[in-house]
């Protein structure tokens, strides 16, 4: 299922020669769409020649519709996709800036590399200031820390703010491309012809462009009335890639590395308890959330867990192991990482602290402290818990 780590299949040769040729290939398309001409970058501002809006807007959808026709048909694992941070505002106020230093240079950091590649002078100085620029911007950022890293939100996707299901928000960015296409065909033809005594038209003559946009329609509704695949479709079509963490038990923490983890300041663990209220009010680790089946198979929950800082641990409670190994199929699809299980549920874990004290006091069996691991020996258990990082990338003008 992809996307597939290319470096590890292909090897590092192998995989950075992919990245090269995928580089010239995006590089030689900019060039050939004029995205190297700060002329015709700068036009669209003027509404004169709209060929880079709707350059852009067409390897928006295009790349749209097969992220997500590929994911609704179980070809690819969405969740696996980097999708960068959003900072709202200063991202707002980035793009602002930006804006107007693309206007006043014809550029932004990523079409200057390309005009550059093409030895255009223009291209050259504008990437000079870009680097000087954001070196200024490095020295000066303690002055505006905290705005910076405001209005934080990860894995934010369009459907999470509209509060739609991901096949209707494809199908309404479509709607929202052909529109805009099309108002930018009409735009140029209305410039074209202004002056001429050439007749203007509200119609779409091209064929090609008529059918494209069909196809495109067409492809989004597919997509929207196939929908997304659930956690039980998921984890059947990637269980070869998942089921060895958990024969092999390497996902399965002792009750003493989860007293250490829980008091390691660096880390925000949560603790997900499967069991039935019951069992909880009688007795719960402390700090718990008291969780069902449903709550794992619902996407809403799943993606506050996604959502999760790069320092954040995952771990499912129950003495039930199927239940447990169940909750952590479905949770693992949807993109949690980090997830790990409690050996053994609670069963051990009045067997090994309820005889112990700590400085003469009883144990708070709810919230052992950290200095009763010093009772254990220091191969008492296999450590497990491995952070994995969060890959993130940027786009053109990143």
């Amino acid at each position: 299922m992809l996307p597939v780590d290319v470096l590890a299949d292909f090897g590092k040769v192998g995989g950075y020669l992919i990245f090269v040729l995928i580089g010239a290939g995006f590089g030689v398309s900019l060039e050939l769409a004029g995205f190297g001409d700060s002329r015709r970058l700068a036009a669209q501002f003027y509404l004169k020649d709209m060929t880079v809006l709707k350059t852009m807007f067409t390897g928006i959808i295009v790349a749209c519709l097969l992220i997500f026709l590929s994911s609704a048909l179980g070809i690819l694992d969405f969740a696996q996709l980097n999708v960068n941070q959003t900072f709202l505002w200063p991202g707002i106020v980035g793009g602002l800036i930006m804006g107007v230093g693309f206007i006043i240079g014809g550029y932004c950091p990523g079409t200057s590399l390309i005009a550059t590649a093409s030895f255009k002078l223009d291209g050259l100085f504008f990437v000079i200031g870009a680097i000087v620029g954001a070196g200024l911007f490095g020295e000066s950022l303690p002055l505006f820390d905290d705005f910076w890293n405001s209005s934080f939100s990860d894995r934010y996707l369009l459907s999470d703010w509209l509060g739609l299901s991901l096949g209707a928000t494809v199908f309404a960015v479509t709607l929202l491309a052909v529109a805009f296409f099309y108002g930018a065909e009409k735009i140029e033809e209305f410039f074209r012809t202004k002056d001429t005594g050439e007749a203007f038209s509200w119609k779409i003559s091209k064929r090609a462009y008529q059918v494209g946009a069909a196809a495109l329609i067409v492809i989004s509704l597919v997509i929207w009335f196939i929908g997304q695949p659930d956690p039980i479709r998921k984890w059947e079509l990637m269980k070869e890639q998942y089921e060895p963490q958990l024969v092999s038990g390497e996902v399965n923490v002792s009750p003493l590395e989860y007293v250490k983890t829980n008091h390691e300041a660096s880390i925000k663990l949560v603790t997900l308890d499967l069991r039935p209220s019951e069992e909880y009010k009688a007795f719960r680790l402390n700090g718990s959330e008291n969780i069902t089946m449903d709550d794992v198979l619902n996407a809403e929950f799943a993606s506050q867990l996604v959502k999760l800082p790069v320092q954040g641990v995952v771990v499912l409670v129950s003495n039930d192991k199927s239940e447990a190994e169940k909750a952590w199929q479905y949770l693992k699809v949807q993109g949690v990482a980090n997830l790990y299980i409690l050996d053994n549920g609670l069963n051990d874990w009045n067997k090994l602290f309820g005889d112990k004290s700590v400085h003469g006091h009883p144990v708070d069996l709810s919230a052992p402290p950290a200095e009763i691991l010093e009772q254990f020996p220091e191969n008492a258990y296999v450590p497990k818990i491995k952070m994995s990082t969060k890959k993130h990338a940027g786009g053109l003008c990143g």
